[in-house]
């Protein structure tokens, strides 16, 4: 058991500063904040213009995260265990890039209503506090408090989590083509398809 909790732990030892302790850098409370945040706009804004202006705290939360992430981004060689350590926090962190990402653009797309805007956030926020809560558990297996649970039992709910990470961050990516269709099928009605391809970028450009 012990070995194992080392392995994992020293995912911490090779990222450097900026991500060495769970506790003072917590992924899960970082997308905490961006859903509380969103949370925060959805109920404050009555125009398209107020959620822009709103989702400026939403980025600023996102930014300090994204530090945190990129730091992980650095390490390499490690085992396969604490990879997927690794590879589940910055699931999370690819959740929440194209969250911000899509939503801004999504902001200064007239296709969309404020009542769906505040919609399209919402289910967002979903998502991403979901993942918060498999991150949570993360933590508990990296930093055990139950010296009950075996080797086996640790690397089971890494692979779980690890998992239900990537569905989260394939239902990001659908959720935000899904809504972008939408858009386009207005922009054919009203005939402005141009600015809103512009808007999205081109088939080479897309990001989604």
């Amino acid at each position: 058991m012990e070995r194992i909790i080392i392995l994992l732990c020293g995912l911490w030892l090779y990222a450097g500063t900026a991500c060495a302790q769970w506790v003072v850098s917590d992924p899960s409370n970082l997308a905490q904040g961006i859903v509380n945040s969103t949370n925060e706009m959805v109920h404050t804004s009555s125009t398209a213009a107020n959620m822009l202006k709103n989702f400026q705290q939403t980025v600023r939360i996102y930014e300090q995260s994204k530090k945190y992430y990129d730091a992980l981004k650095t390490v390499s060689n490690l085992v396969r265990s604490a990879r997927k350590v690794q590879q589940s926090i910055l699931l999370v962190g690819e959740i929440s890039d194209l969250y911000m990402t899509g939503y801004r653009r999504m902001l200064a797309d007239e296709n969309f209503t404020p009542a769906e805007l505040a919609a399209i956030a919402t289910g967002y926020a979903k998502i991403i506090e979901e993942a918060a809560g498999e991150l949570k558990e993360l933590q508990d297996i990296v930093n055990p408090t139950d010296m009950s649970l075996t080797d086996k039992d640790r690397i089971d709910v890494v692979e779980r989590v690890y998992g239900t990470l990537r569905r989260h961050r394939d239902l990001v990516r659908y959720f935000t083509r899904k809504h972008i269709a939408i858009s386009l099928l207005r922009s054919r009605e009203r005939r402005n398809l141009d600015r809103v391809l512009a808007l999205y970028g081109s088939d080479e450009q897309r990001y989604w």
